[in-house]
């Protein structure tokens, strides 16, 4: 198996035993990114919507680290603190898309870590 780890600064390091993303066999699995601010190391998001899009620059920064965009993601799974954030997270979230939207699931849980609202991991193909 081929294996190459891919890390960035332009979005947050990671806060525990793991990396920011793995390049496999042609699969960029990108693990689950909050809204940490990588320039300042804090989540300065105050609302859902704020969150959501600091994820995505973040997911974004990482693609672009692997020469891929959002065109290349084949899933994506969004963990919400709350199914009540789900229309504003799916708004946000749709603007980085376009035409193909990539097979996902979105799931409530008990707790997201640093007790933020929106945490998603992307599955990206070459």
């Amino acid at each position: 198996m081929s294996k190459k780890i891919i890390n960035t600064d332009q979005a947050p390091a990671p806060i525990g035993p793991y990396n920011q993303s793995v390049l496999a066999n042609g699969f960029l699995f990108i693990s689950g990114q909050i809204a940490i601010n990588p320039a300042t190391g804090n989540i300065e998001a105050t609302t859902i919507a704020e969150e959501t899009e600091q994820v995505m620059k973040n997911l974004a920064a990482i693609l672009k680290e692997a020469s891929m965009d959002f065109a290349h993601v084949a899933k994506t799974t969004i963990f919400l603190s709350d199914m009540a954030h789900f229309a504003t997270v799916n708004e946000v979230y749709a603007k980085y898309f376009s035409g193909d939207h990539p097979a996902r699931e979105t799931v409530a849980v008990k707790g997201l870590p640093k007790g933020v609202n929106v945490e998603i991991s992307i599955i990206a193909a070459v």
